[in-house]
């Protein structure tokens, strides 16, 4: 069966690698991705990243009719507020200085569109400590160049993993797809491969 990647992230065609799946073909969906904040309700990071993996799958399920499209999209959130993607080195640093020595939450919601339509959905949430950072640690986390584009300023299989204290939950969900979750939702959605064994 075809199987569509609503991501241009090369992590996530990694991660999905792991279970022995090559996509068809790679099309990122480009939408949106404001939090939606309307009047007195603020959108909770939860249900941004899965409202993003619905229309995400959604977008490109409509340019690719009767194929199977995996979509995903990973939020991190301290308390209700939702840490930007960092795409600067001056929002890079304020996220890690946010997250220094603090407790914190990453959900990975991966939506898939089956070749009838149906979507299904899964949210793996991790919790994740770092140990104090100060400021030398920040800075060498900036040098290391690897927070640009990810969400709160970090990439766990980065050299922010070093400063890691603790996790509880799927590491490949914070990278970018949790696989125990995308393998079932692949499974339950009829995709054939290795991984239904």
């Amino acid at each position: 069966m075809k199987l569509i990647l609503a991501s241009a992230s090369p992590r996530r065609t990694a991660l999905l690698a792991r279970l022995g799946i090559e996509p068809a073909a790679i099309d990122p969906a480009d939408i949106d991705e404001t939090p939606c904040n309307t009047g007195a309700k603020t959108e909770i990071p939860r249900d941004h990243a899965e409202r993003l993996a619905l229309a995400k799958c959604a977008a490109v399920a409509a340019r690719h009719p009767g194929a199977m499209v995996l979509a995903a999209d990973t939020v991190v959130g301290v308390g209700r507020r939702i840490l930007p993607k960092a795409e600067d080195e001056a929002t890079a640093r304020t996220c890690l200085a946010l997250l220094s020595g603090r407790r914190h939450r990453v959900f990975t919601a991966v939506a898939i569109a089956a070749a009838d339509g149906q979507i299904r959905l899964r949210t793996s949430e991790t919790q994740v400590i770092f140990h104090r950072l100060d400021a030398n640690a920040i800075d060498a986390l900036i040098a290391a160049g690897d927070w640009r584009g990810k969400a709160g300023g970090y990439a766990l299989q980065g050299a922010a993993e070093a400063w890691i204290r603790w996790i509880s939950g799927s590491w490949s969900g914070v990278v970018g797809l949790p696989l125990s979750e995308t393998r079932l939702l692949l499974k339950a959605s009829g995709f054939e491969s290795e991984i239904n064994g």
